[in-house]
């Protein structure tokens, strides 16, 4: 086969398999909720449909399929629609430069390729591209809740809207001293500049438990705290705080376009997460030297066991999310605007103006 024919058939298969992954995440991620939610408020959760409830989450999306799809009359429905395809749709692109594992060499006949547990891993401009997704999102949202006509729908899309850009703001800027002390380490290694900006590469280089969580901690803080607003869980849910706006921008949403918003939030915390491990935890390095396993480089069962490291760190992350939301009360709305710009925003220049001087002293 060609080069082109093979590139094609090997981005389509992955682009199945992560999709399925993907909302076979969420429908685990609604499970883990309400089990961990259900322990921490000393009640049963889901425990009828399936062993142990583990069919509930099937069960609300069949439920999800058959309810009428309400749309207001004075709406415009051709943005209504758009909404939740928008949202989810940023959520699922994401994903194509996220690298799950290193490669695997494949024997194809004529030659070796190496293949990568990821449809994009390498590309140039990786990381621009999930800030540039997650900018996007923001649209989504903003138009449900102008669309829907509906006065509480459009103050929770406003809200909404203010709180992911100021946030994500501090959260960009948390990464940029990653993104130096990755260049630092492979300029180190190849004696000239190399371009850091793909999220393989920045994995990569945290080989060895030179993790960036020890090298950049207060980066790691602010970049945590900002996924958490990013994903509007709480404390920061105040976009669709119900006492307060009725049900935020979704108010006006019912049938699976809920269910659309439903699946794109738990699929945030999963792209959250998935973030916050190849950025600071090392992504999908093990935590210890890969020879240890008798593997060789390139082989698919140390491929797996990257696969499964870094799937462990995702979720155990996206556990320390729930456990947060139930367990800390959400903030007032000027709280919330005060610590992104008058405490995250300054400390994440801190955090750069500090890398650069101690990058320069060594």
């Amino acid at each position: 086969m060609s080069e082109l024919v093979w590139i094609l058939i090997e981005a389509l298969i992955k682009a199945v398999v992560i999709l399925t992954m993907i909302l076979l995440a969420a429908a685990t991620l609604v499970y883990f909720e309400r089990r961990i939610s259900a322990f921490i408020q000393n009640r049963y959760g889901p425990n009828r449909v399936g062993p142990f409830g583990l069919l509930q989450p099937f069960a609300d999306v069949f439920k999800l399929f058959l309810k009428e799809d309400l749309v207001p009359k004075v709406a415009d429905k051709r943005f209504h629609r758009l909404a939740p395809i928008i949202s989810l749709g940023v959520t699922l692109a994401v994903y194509s430069v996220i690298p799950l594992s290193n490669y695997v060499n494949i024997d194809t006949g004529d030659t070796v390729r190496k293949v990568y547990f990821g449809i994009a891993p390498n590309v140039n401009i990786g990381f621009l591209f999930v800030l540039a997704m997650t900018s996007v999102g923001v649209y989504g949202i903003t138009l449900a809740g102008w669309s829907s006509n509906n006065k509480y729908s459009l103050l929770g899309g406003l809200r909404s809207s203010a709180q992911m850009i100021s946030y994500e703001l501090s959260m960009g800027l948390s990464v940029i001293g990653v993104l130096l002390v990755s260049n630092y380490f492979t300029t180190s290694q190849n004696g000239n500049w190399t371009n850091t900006l793909s999220l393989n590469t920045i994995v990569m280089n945290q080989s060895g438990w030179k993790w960036n969580i020890l090298l950049q901690p207060l980066g790691f803080i602010i970049f945590l705290v900002s996924a958490f607003a990013e994903t509007n869980r709480a404390p920061f849910d105040l976009p669709e705080a119900e006492p307060e706006l009725v049900g935020g921008f979704n108010t006006e949403y019912s049938g699976m376009k809920f269910g659309m918003f439903f699946l794109a939030e738990y699929g945030n915390m999963a792209t959250s997460a998935a973030l916050i491990t190849l950025l600071f935890l090392g992504g999908w390095q093990l935590p210890f030297p890969s020879h240890w396993l008798g593997l060789a480089e390139g082989s698919v069962w140390l491929a797996l066991a990257q696969f499964a490291s870094f799937l462990l760190k995702i979720i155990l992350l996206a556990i320390f999310f729930i456990w947060v939301r139930w367990s800390i009360p959400r903030f007032r709305y000027d709280q919330l605007m005060n610590l992104g710009w008058k405490i995250m925003l300054p400390l994440s220049l801190l955090n750069i103006v500090l890398t650069g001087i101690i990058l320069l002293i060594i």
